[in-house]
């Protein structure tokens, strides 16, 4: 049985080590943070019944996965800068087909699966070679089989490939409001049960609804130099940047709590692939980080994990075993990296935002 060693334990490391775990495969999780909750875990996700929802079908885990999932979530509104509802979508119009999860909770779900010792905590891997990991203990570890889930700034996928992320032209400023129901009722009102996108040309309100009454906002605003954004970080200056927005849209940043969180998005280039190497593979982030615009991040990720699992378990040599695996997975991540840009580009053009609510609604009338 190969020996393997997963760096990074985000959902999608942890989704390869639980399948290979069912299948009777062994594989150990080298993971820089020191606990599962050392640091905040994100917003929410809706998983896919092709991509996250398979996988965790995979992984036996859609029991514990539905216990927390939150169909309601699955709502969606639309509107223009001035606060007008241009498209909205209950979670029963959507067919409950994308039930949402806090990320902090489908992580949760998936450590707890592991048998103890899977995933090593606070493993800060300094050094990757074909076959090997250095620990910043100077632990030396071998393997038969080295596989990147490590996010977009990965250490393994150098070996690989001379791509690195670049930006998008789009910045985001994350802000989060709790308990909202009782503290904010007209922000609550205006997001509704799950996402809102308020959208302009070049710039946009993001809000989603997650678990324990918080809403997550993210402030999107296009501009060529990602150190900008940094400047917006302050919240009269990013109140100033939606000063042509409606009072209680701008009352998603007014109101927020804490600190402002600069995120430039970045992305590899669409189609990003790499001729085969012995003994290393990659798979979510960094094999083929992109923009949220499609949704697909962690779905693609979990995804990856389960079908690189399947294929260890379905043959008799790893490298036939990764073979057939980056086969299916490039294009699939392809063409989710091409929706993802052509998506950013058209949430935040001229116009905006006629283009998703045109998009939104041939989608809803397919379902």
């Amino acid at each position: 049985m190969p020996a393997i060693a997963i760096t990074g334990g985000g959902l999608g490391g942890l989704t390869l080590a639980r399948v290979l775990h069912t299948r009777g495969i062994a594989a150990t999780v080298y993971e820089l943070d020191a606990t599962p909750t050392a640091r905040d875990q994100g917003g929410t996700l809706d998983l896919h019944e092709e991509s996250g929802l398979r996988a965790l079908a995979e992984a036996g885990l859609l029991d514990g996965f539905r216990a927390l999932a939150r169909e309601e979530g699955e709502a969606l509104r639309i509107l223009d800068r001035h606060g007008v509802v241009r498209f909205e979508e209950t979670a029963e119009d959507s067919g409950g087909a994308r039930p949402e999860i806090d990320r902090g909770a489908l992580k949760r779900i998936l450590v707890e699966s592991l048998p103890d010792g899977v995933v090593r905590w606070g493993a800060k891997v300094t050094a990757v070679a074909p076959g090997r990991l250095t620990l910043d203990t100077g632990e030396v570890v071998e393997a038969d089989l080295v596989v990147g889930a490590d996010g977009a700034w990965s250490k393994v996928r150098p070996l690989l490939s001379d791509a690195v992320p670049r930006y998008s032209g789009l910045s985001f400023v994350e802000a989060r409001l709790s308990d909202v129901d009782d503290r904010h009722p007209a922000v609550a009102a205006l997001v509704g049960a799950g996402s809102m996108f308020a959208l302009a040309a070049g710039k946009g309100l993001i809000a989603q609804r997650t678990g324990g009454g918080w809403i997550r906002v993210y402030a999107a605003v296009e501009t060529a130099d990602p150190a900008a954004v940094a400047d917006f970080a302050e919240r009269d200056q990013l109140l100033e940047v939606f000063a042509d927005f409606d009072a209680g849209l701008r009352a998603l940043i007014a109101e927020s709590d804490g600190a402002l969180i600069p995120r430039p998005i970045h992305a590899l280039p669409v189609g990003h692939r790499w001729a085969r190497v012995p003994g290393v593979t990659l798979l979510g982030d960094a094999a083929h980080v992109m923009s949220p615009f499609a949704g697909e991040g962690a779905n693609l990720a979990m995804l990856d994990a389960a079908e690189l699992a399947l294929a260890l378990a379905g043959h008799d040599d790893v490298e036939s075993a990764l073979s057939a695996y980056e086969a299916a997975m490039f294009p699939r991540a392809e063409a989710a990296a091409r929706d993802s840009a052509d998506n950013l580009e058209a949430c935040f053009a001229p116009g905006a935002p006629a283009a998703m609510v045109e998009q939104m609604t041939r989608f809803a009338a397919r379902h």
